[in-house]
């Protein structure tokens, strides 16, 4: 078993900086080397699935939290639902829009994608200001969902994304 420092590491490892992107000033936390390393995404996504002993379905927040909700979805034998952007959905949908720490945006998940009290782990792969996760977690909430837990690889301390989210339980593999 891959140890929460050792999970931690290959987060860290996994990860590129971008400078400036999507626009000056932003240094996009690039995890795709991590998802490309087949070893090491297989331990990041037992970490996970260890650490979560409850759920019924894994919601992935668009586009890297799919990734990492098919993984698990895939390990465990729980359903998947993504989370998407506006106008990509193709049933009726629960929409809510957010501030990002770069604009603005609108998230959307399909009505009946829930049963009634289901237990729903969220996942994403990084967590900033925490405006993308709130939407989220309320989405799932409205649609009949209950939030089992809330995981992201990697969680920018310094942005207090955090905070926006309580009391719901959040986890992250690093925090930096």
């Amino acid at each position: 078993m891959t140890t929460e420092k050792e999970l931690a590491e290959l987060v860290a490892g996994g990860t590129v900086d971008v400078l400036d992107f999507p626009k000056p000033g932003i240094v996009f936390k690039d995890l795709m080397p991590l998802f490309g390393d087949g070893p090491a995404f297989k331990r990041v996504i037992d970490g996970i699935i260890a650490y979560h002993d409850s759920f019924d379905v894994v919601a992935g927040i668009e586009a890297r939290g799919f990734l990492m909700a098919a993984a698990i979805g895939y390990s465990t034998g729980a359903g998947i639902v993504p989370v998407r952007k506006a106008g990509k959905l193709p049933r009726p949908a629960f929409s809510a829009s957010y501030a990002l720490e770069y604009g603005e945006a609108t998230l959307e998940v399909s009505e009946g994608a829930f049963e009634p009290g289901q237990r729903v782990l969220v996942v994403d792969d990084v967590l900033a200001t925490g405006g993308t996760a709130e939407a989220t977690l309320d989405l799932i909430e409205r649609a009949g969902g209950i939030v089992a837990g809330f995981t992201v690889l990697m969680e920018l301390g310094f942005l207090d994304g955090r905070q926006r989210l309580s009391p719901r339980p959040v986890h992250a593999l690093l925090t930096v």
